[in-house]
């Protein structure tokens, strides 16, 4: 009998799929399901997929390794897709997909399945990695196929079957939770018109709602990476989920976007991302006093295309490694400490500091003790203008009518 390896989330669509597998499959089933820091689906889950029917059910605690070797690559880069998402869904697959791979290399699997729609970014993702990583095992994606092909009819088939699941008609949101952060989709949020509804939100409060005072936190990062919340070390993780719960009960971090998916369609989506927010902002906080201006320029490029890269799937791939390398020198600078203020559902810088702070005070002041060489000034704006000068002159030669001169309002092109 053949064996296949299954991405189990104990959600909607892996409950049914284990089921449905060795229905019309007639193939023995082992279940992974990957820790990432999701706090509703993890209990009792390796149990659940025993129950109904899997040959073996792993449950992997990978919070450590996805911080580590996933979030504080793209942190450090500043990757957020289309300038707006932290990608915690996107960067959790590709160790997702590393896990499927060794486990099934260990039993001998003939095939990984997972549980991706057949217009969503997943499928991608997976695909992809597990490619790269092992080009032998075949994918399986049955939700491409089967006949279940909305989500209430996989409720009522779950139903049918005796199969525990947490979705319903009432409440049919489709929910993915990391460390980093949760996403959230379907339902009436498939209406960009229509407002969130309260009961969508999974770890923030409404900031109408948050406490009518503001908190102050102090965070220490080391080489781009915060390592201390008011003094106080943590490991990642255990930073992460601080601040979680305390930027949380402020309202921060609730994004709701309209984004371009890889398939090639929009998709309304809405995230809660409370330690991402408030990291981003200081750590760009630390960044402006920190790194010159060229090296800010290219790293701002650089994780505009890491967030292109692992939102499309190819965090195994030469291109994300050369950027990651970049990112790791560019940070070596950025030690310091950050002072951010908490209140609903904003986050705001109030101070900073670093050893190695390339601000100047007497080059920066305008007050007494000013050291800046003014008399400078005016040979620099002659040089640094000249190519513009030249290009102005050439064109005023060319055609004296000003209309035609580049740049200026009304200019023939």
């Amino acid at each position: 009998m053949k064996k296949y390896v299954l991405a189990y989330s104990g959600g909607l669509d892996t409950s049914v799929m284990l089921k449905w597998l060795q229905l019309e499959h007639h193939v023995q089933v082992v279940t992974v399901t990957a820790n990432l820091g999701q706090q509703k689906e993890l209990d009792g889950v390796g149990t659940k997929a025993l129950v109904c029917g899997a040959k073996n059910a792993y449950v992997e605690d990978l919070r450590r390794d996805f911080v580590e070797r996933f979030v504080w690559p793209t942190f450090k880069a500043g990757a957020l897709y289309q300038g707006v998402y932290p990608m915690a869904t996107a960067i959790g697959r590709p160790l997702i997909a590393e896990k499927l791979v060794e486990i099934a290399r260990s039993e001998n699997a003939d095939a990984i399945v997972h549980g991706c729609t057949g217009k969503g970014n997943d499928q991608v993702r997976f695909e992809v990695a597990i490619g790269a990583l092992a080009p032998e095992l075949e994918c399986i994606a049955p939700l491409r196929t089967w006949d279940l092909k909305t989500r209430e009819q996989e409720i009522a088939w779950a139903s049918e079957h005796g199969i525990p699941v947490a979705a319903s008609r009432k409440s049919p949101y489709s929910i993915d939770e990391n460390l980093w952060g949760v996403s959230v989709e379907c339902g009436v949020l498939e209406d960009p018109w229509a407002e969130p509804p309260s009961d969508c939100w999974q770890i923030t409060t409404d900031p109408c709602l948050a406490p009518d005072k503001s908190e102050t936190l102090t965070i220490d990062f080391e080489e781009g990476i915060p390592r201390a919340i008011d003094g106080q070390n943590m490991s990642g993780v255990e930073l992460i989920e601080s601040l979680n719960l305390i930027a949380g009960s402020h309202g921060v971090g609730r994004i709701d976007m309209v984004e371009d998916r890889v398939v090639g369609i929009k998709s309304r989506e809405v995230y809660e991302a409370p330690a991402a927010t408030v990291l981003a902002e200081a750590r760009n906080a630390l960044e402006q006093l920190t790194l010159d201006r060229e090296t800010r320029r290219v790293k701002l490029l650089m994780g505009q295309e890491l967030a292109r890269l692992a939102y499309d799937g190819f965090w195994f791939s030469p291109l994300r490694e050369s950027i990651s390398s970049f990112v790791d020198q560019a940070s070596n600078v950025v030690t310091g400490q950050v002072r951010v203020s908490l209140y609903r559902g904003t986050c705001t810088v109030l101070g900073r500091q670093a050893p190695r702070s390339l601000y100047q005070g007497a080059l920066a002041t305008y007050g007494e003790g000013d050291a800046f060489s003014h008399d400078s000034a005016r040979g620099f704006i002659d040089i640094f203008g000249q190519s513009t000068r030249i290009s102005s002159s050439v064109a005023r030669s060319a055609n004296p009518d000003p209309s035609a001169i580049p740049g200026k309002p009304g200019a023939l092109v």
